[in-house]
């Protein structure tokens, strides 16, 4: 039989049976291992799976099908692994906050390399917006929007109190499974909350002393809701890349690859290189600043930093 994975709380996985539509809760069959991947979980929520029933509502998963993609990061504890935070993605909303807490430029643009880098589409949510009333906070929101916008990404600006932007995401669930990622305290949960109130997902507040979230989603999961799916995770701390060749990152930034065209050399690094289009691009204002430094600082990254 095969099924969806909708929730995965360490070795356990819910099942939605595709014949059914009845949830089973499943273990593993021996060790699944993926083809040219290496993670720390074998399964991720959004996966296609073949599954065994043993007892009423009890199965076990025999097989993990194709995906058509997963977004992937370096595990936390073992830096030559990776750790699939969901599979078979049609849309990524990257969820960020200007503050409380902010989400650097850097932790965004990791996130959305790796998205490139897979075939997902991603879409960037800054929520909160109800708290960005100081002109300072304005600016750094403007900013947000020009960095983000002349990389051409599409921004939704949203406040789950206030229930602002909320409509702009329900019209692009239907028929498709999306991911709702980001750090801890951005909204995620309230957002789904605000999509549907029925579903009364915890939130947490902000650390007053270290302006930061704390985790109140624990583990993958997914929702039926809007005629579409929505997968809740947990938040991130940080974003490290695993499996990507150094000479192929510009790809991933597409007003990058755009300028790179230009280059007087085939094999520019957009470094150090004499007539490098990137480097005046970046000159001129036309790639912002702060996206430039981001691509530099991946290619230093040496293996042991940003887990």
């Amino acid at each position: 039989m095969t099924g969806l994975i909708i929730k995965h709380t360490g070795s356990n996985y819910t099942v939605r049976n595709q014949e059914t539509g009845t949830n089973i809760n499943c273990g593993v069959k021996g060790k699944l291992r993926l083809k040219g991947l290496k993670t720390t979980n074998p399964i991720a929520v959004g996966d296609q799976v073949v599954f065994e029933p043993v007892a009423e509502g009890e199965g076990v998963i025999s097989q993990v099908l194709p995906r058509k993609n997963y977004i992937v990061r370096r595990s936390s504890n073992l830096s030559r692994q990776a750790h699939v935070l969901a599979a078979n993605i049609d849309k990524a909303f990257l969820i960020t906050t200007i503050v409380y807490p902010r989400t650097s430029f850097e932790f965004i643009d990791r996130f959305l390399v790796t998205a490139e880098a897979y075939n997902i589409p991603a879409c960037l949510v800054v929520n909160k917006t109800d708290l960005y009333t100081s002109a300072e906070l304005r600016d750094e929101l403007e900013y947000f929007r020009k960095v983000y916008r002349s990389a051409g990404y599409e921004i939704i600006e949203t406040s789950a109190i206030e229930h602002r932007g909320i409509e702009t995401i329900r019209k692009m669930i239907p028929g498709r499974i999306s991911l709702l990622a980001g750090n801890s305290g951005v909204g995620k949960s309230s957002i789904i909350n605000a999509l549907n109130p029925a579903l009364k997902l915890r939130t947490g507040e902000i650390s007053q002393a270290h302006n930061k979230g704390t985790h109140t989603t624990t583990f993958y999961e997914m929702f039926e809701l809007c005629e579409g799916f929505v997968i809740d995770s947990p938040g991130i701390k940080g974003f490290g890349l695993i499996d990507m060749d150094r000479n192929e990152i510009y790809h991933f930034f597409p007003e990058i690859f755009k300028a790179a065209a230009d280059c007087r050399f085939n094999m520019c690094t957009h470094t150090c290189e004499p007539g490098c289009a990137v480097k005046q691009a970046v000159e001129d204002s036309i790639i912002s600043e702060s996206r430039y430094i981001s691509y530099l600082k991946i290619l230093e990254d040496d293996e042991d930093k940003y887990r």
